[in-house]
């Protein structure tokens, strides 16, 4: 199958996850910018999601790119990251509201690690369906972000409970290191397309 209605589908599901997180911002009663300081948290953690929402975007565009067709498994993996992606809003804002206290920040991490091994599926699944000598297979390579990511996410569940501070410091961190723009797809393009 071609991968054009996969892409059109996952984009409108991530522009709607979105929408839902901006949604969720409300707006202060009062008109000064000391109203702001008990919105903080909220809007923290709508920062933050709203980079990890792009960074998956980023990724997911990439990943796809580097795809010619999809298989039937590449579909459900594709739908198993989409689901974890669209609790995001849920979790901010639980995380907002309840100024990042342990619980609600926990289960932010135990998302942020299912979406983590979800999108590794999705990848596996991906060459799977296109081979070990695919663009995907090549750009993957050891993939030491995406290995250490759910190790720290780990961490940083039952760290949640000790310090919610030390929790989000490592959910940044993470975040801070996949803003670091990835070229691993866009390289093995170039070599492939030299190649051909």
């Amino acid at each position: 199958m071609t991968k054009n209605r996969l892409e059109a589908f996952s984009d409108g599901v991530i522009a709607i996850i979105i929408t839902i997180m901006v949604l969720e911002l409300k707006v202060p009663k009062s008109a000064d910018l000391a109203a702001l300081k008990s919105l903080a948290p909220v809007l923290l953690s709508y920062v933050l999601s709203y980079i990890y929402v792009g960074i998956y975007w980023n990724n997911h565009h990439h990943l796809l790119h580097a795809t010619k067709l999809v298989s039937a498994g590449v579909l459900w993996a594709n739908l198993h990251l989409l689901f974890w992606l669209s609790l995001f809003p849920f979790a901010t804002d639980w995380m907002g509201e309840n100024h990042l206290a342990s619980t609600p920040t926990a289960l932010y991490g135990l998302i942020l690690l299912m979406a983590a091994i979800a999108y590794y599926i999705l990848q596996k699944a991906i060459i799977a369906s296109q081979g070990p000598d695919s663009v995907v297979a090549q750009a993957v390579g050891s993939d030491w972000k995406g290995k250490l990511s759910p190790m720290l996410y780990f961490a940083a569940i039952p760290l949640a409970f000790v310090s919610p501070w030390i929790s989000n410091g490592i959910y940044v961190s993470v975040a801070l290191i996949w803003l670091v723009p990835d070229r691993r797809i866009e390289r093995a393009l170039q070599q492939r397309g030299q190649q051909d």
